[in-house]
């Protein structure tokens, strides 16, 4: 399938364009407060690498949170705008899903989003599955969780780290491991904000 997604949900841009299973990406580490300004010029330069107009793509996909308010609903307008112009579907990805998608063995992870002052938006996987809710939860909490035998995931630095181990992972390729996984189940719905 060819489609288009985009995360804006952080201090980082992703940009996908998937054209005949091949992988066109734009990922600007550094973007925060600048999503806006960023976005359409980082999808235009994506689909032009790709050779792929927006009217060929099958659905749109965009993180849906948790992550920043305002990035959020950049990148969910600009997609829901793709899809209304195009009649084409669209998925919401959680943040959570970018961070768990990109190792779907079978060990507990927590997989985290810095809320800012030693609190943590959090979900709990094994695999592809939820087993623990989205939850706000204090650094004391996640470190209780960390003891009950989770691993810790995120897309970027967090101060946790300075504490106890925290994998990095590429929220670019949980993206698109996400979105091709949600396809493939046919997970199409409404971009709401998470």
């Amino acid at each position: 399938m060819n489609f288009l997604a985009v995360d804006t949900s952080s201090d980082y841009l992703t940009v996908l364009a998937v054209k005949n299973g091949e992988v066109f990406s734009t990922f600007l580490p550094d973007c925060a407060m600048k999503h806006s300004v960023t976005l359409m010029s980082a999808v235009d330069e994506t689909l032009t690498r790709a050779n792929l107009a927006v009217a060929d793509c099958d659905f749109f996909a965009c993180a849906v949170g948790a992550g920043s308010f305002t990035g959020i609903r950049i990148g969910i307008s600009a997609m829901k705008g793709f899809a209304l112009a195009t009649g084409k579907p669209t998925i919401g990805i959680t943040s959570f899903e970018t961070l768990a998608y990109t190792d779907t063995k079978g060990e507990k992870r927590l997989c985290l989003v810095n809320a800012l002052h030693d609190c943590y938006y959090a979900c709990g996987y094994v695999g592809e599955e939820c087993i623990l809710p989205p939850a706000y939860l204090t650094e004391a909490e996640v470190l209780a969780l960390v003891d009950e035998g989770y691993a810790l995931y995120a897309g970027a630095e967090i101060p946790l780290a300075q504490k106890c181990d925290v994998r990095i992972v590429s929220p670019e390729q949980g993206l698109l491991l996400a979105a091709q996984a949600k396809a493939r189940a046919g997970a199409f719905g409404e971009l709401e904000a998470l």
